[in-house]
């Protein structure tokens, strides 16, 4: 949890970047980003320094290397403990002519960090902005990996309080509910074909440290968890540095971040690789089909981004693999070939294990469309029995532009710390998800249709054209009417007329 007093210091940086001229929040993120790698770079250097002095041994992997750059300056200047010291004015020269030359040729821990600042571009525009963001920055105790990465996290979403950018950053409380349905083990091996900024691969990796500390205890699981496990692609370079440092900052040594338009013919697909696919795709966007990979095709033909990201999914998961993404509601009862096709694949050649609602509020103020979580498991074999179906109605927060919390922090999120009351249940739905999507084999059965969530047969999704729209199946509850005798009414009546007398008369005596 971040403090008070490191929020305003984030949100004073915020603001001094807008009046020193960079409005563009993207562009405001991606400044902070290669500030904190070189923080990075320099602590790195300084573990090198300090092994090769406890070993009596010269260092074996230099990050900054000896001599002078081509403006002959020494490297070791370039480093942030050298030039956190200076003057605001020296400080902001050897940034802009020494240090963003040395990061754009950098590649010397192999990592995808180092890949992802190539075309790293220095636009604070005065010494000051800069002096006031680098000392802030060194403020951030960078050893505490909850701190920094709470840091990384309130920077995103001023993103996404920004209007139109924010598009790139799914609600964290969305992200969270879908990784605990999902629940990711040691040996998973996790994709978002959509990253962005890396929330899903983020929250997953939370989820592993605090359900599975025995990973890290096993060098194995550990190697894994930091080299094998996450892989994310985007076709935005700026994103794709941003979800880099996150990652980073939540202590993963190096996921596999790369530059990937998923579905270009260009990049093809990898068939069979990844056993759990977390994303929310861009939709309501076509393609060209010359553009569009031929195995994507092969699965469903359309130029909707939609239904060729649902295509993705299945080419990329192995068998058992499981995948839980965000689907406009279009998808779920589209009359195109192209969507029944689609679904019909989903629900009779694997498993369709749930249709969670979202109320269309979730992604304001940059979006007010009505979307679906959609979780399966690729089988190739069918194993669709039951389809569990919830109404999400509330997520915690006003469904309006302005998604202010209805309730404390603590009573927030898909895993609330303190437990809801059925008054609090009205505003935050998230934790009811988990506990009956973790029913949903046994008293989800027998739930009545008029109920939140509740189990639909195989045989009547077919017999509705595979149509997983909640209300095709939900049943309302109908109000009983009470029926009045005429001298009933009559009554009623009389007690109107006198209340409005005695009203009129009221009134009259205060005019």
């Amino acid at each position: 949890m971040l403090t008070g007093e490191l929020r305003s210091q984030v949100d004073s940086i915020w603001n001094a970047f807008w009046s020193g001229g960079i409005s563009n929040p993207l562009e405001v993120m991606e400044q902070i980003t290669y500030l904190l790698f070189l923080r990075r770079l320099d602590d790195l250097h300084t573990l090198e320094e300090n092994k090769a002095v406890r070993l009596i041994k010269p260092i074996e992997r230099r990050i900054f290397p000896e001599g002078k750059d081509a403006k002959g300056r020494d490297f070791n200047e370039l480093r942030w403990s050298r030039f956190k010291n200076q003057a605001p004015s020296e400080m902001f020269q050897v940034i802009d002519e020494h240090v963003f030359p040395f990061l754009r040729t950098i590649g010397s821990d192999g990592s995808t960090y180092s890949h992802h600042m190539k075309d790293a571009r220095f636009t604070i525009p005065t010494p000051a902005l800069l002096a006031k963001v680098v000392d802030m920055l060194d403020h951030i105790p960078m050893e505490d990996r909850d701190t920094k990465g709470d840091l990384y996290e309130y920077m995103l979403s001023k993103i996404a309080s920004a209007g139109q950018n924010g598009q790139f950053r799914t609600p964290r409380h969305i992200i969270q509910l879908m990784v605990e349905l999902t629940a990711p083990t040691p040996t998973d091996v996790i994709c978002d074909p959509a990253s962005g900024t890396c929330g899903y691969l983020v929250a997953a990796g939370e989820y592993l440290r605090e359900h599975h500390p025995e990973i890290f205890r096993d060098a194995e699981a550990r190697e894994h968890f930091h080299h094998k496990m996450f892989h994310g692609y985007d076709f935005d370079n700026t994103m794709l540095r941003i979800g880099s440092m996150n990652m980073a900052l939540h202590g993963v040594d190096n996921p596999d971040i790369r530059y990937r338009d998923s579905l270009s013919q260009e990049y093809g697909v990898e068939e069979d690789k990844y056993s759990l696919i977390l994303a929310n795709p861009p939709f309501a966007g076509s393609l060209d089909y010359e553009n569009t990979a031929k195995d994507l095709l092969t699965i469903v033909k359309t130029k909707k981004t939609e239904l060729l990201f649902l295509a993705l999914f299945l080419r990329l998961l192995k068998p058992g693999g499981r995948a839980a993404v965000i689907v406009p509601d279009g998808v779920l009862f589209g009359s195109s070939k192209a969507h029944k096709e689609l679904r019909q694949m989903i629900v009779e050649d694997q498993k369709l294990d749930a249709v969670i609602s979202l109320p269309s509020g979730v992604f304001k103020p940059y979006a007010g469309v009505s979307t679906a979580i959609l979780i399966f498991t690729k089988t190739n074999s069918g194993g669709t029995d039951n389809v569990w179906f919830y109404d999400l109605q509330a997520d915690g927060r006003s469904l309006d532009d302005k998604r202010q919390p209805l309730l404390s922090e603590d009573k927030l999120g898909a895993a609330p710390v303190t437990p809801l009351t059925d008054v609090d249940h009205a505003k935050n739905n998230l934790p009811n998800v988990l506990a009956r999507w973790n029913q949903r084999e046994t008293d989800e059965l027998k739930r009545p249709r008029t109920a939140q969530s509740f189990c639909v047969p195989k045989e009547e999704i077919a017999a509705n054209g595979y149509d997983l729209s909640i209300n095709r199946y939900k049943e309302v509850v109908h109000e009983v009417v009470e029926h009045l005798s005429p001298n009933e009414i009559m009554a009623k009546l009389n007690e109107l007329e006198i209340l409005i007398a005695a009203g009129m008369k009221e009134l009259g005596r205060m005019l």
